[in-house]
């Protein structure tokens, strides 16, 4: 009767626990960078990116850069005429504070057109905690009986 007890409080501390999730730090472009030449639009299938998750973008500084932009600058590769727009370091993490779509370009001349450039959307949210994991069932039988003993 113990165990069963022990069983029953242990899956409600479970269903009942917050979940805790923690941000997921996204390489834009995987090991190949930010960079000419990379399928930005296919890098992002199948990711799925959430209110505080983060985008890291690794390049060669000096070479490439990150300018976070507007869907109407993003369609017509326009570099923000304010530099404080953009990221130069070769290593930007950009936290995704928002939901929301999420437009970033290169501002090196010809590169965005040349396709370097990525949109995203964010949700609102955390990412799915993942499924808690079961007890194992002891070798005893858990009855109906036991579990209305339980809870009355």
């Amino acid at each position: 009767m113990d165990i069963h007890r022990s069983l029953v409080v242990f899956a409600i501390v479970v269903l009942m626990a917050p979940s805790s999730s923690t941000a997921t730090y996204f390489t834009v472009g995987d090991d190949e960078g930010w960079g000419l030449g990379i399928d930005y639009n296919a890098w992002v299938q199948g990711k799925q990116f959430f209110v505080g998750d983060n985008l890291v973008f690794k390049y060669m500084a000096g070479a490439h850069n990150v300018y976070k932009v507007s869907g109407d600058e993003f369609q017509n590769c326009t570099v923000p005429s304010n530099n404080s727009n953009g990221s130069f370091s070769g290593n930007d993490t950009i936290r995704l504070a928002t939901a929301g779509n999420k437009w970033y370009i290169c501002g090196v001349s010809g590169h965005c057109q040349a396709g370097q450039k990525l949109k995203i959307t964010v949700l609102n949210g955390a990412a799915p905690a993942p499924a808690p994991v079961a007890p194992e069932p002891s070798s005893s039988t858990f009855q109906a009986a036991d579990f209305h003993i339980l809870l009355g």
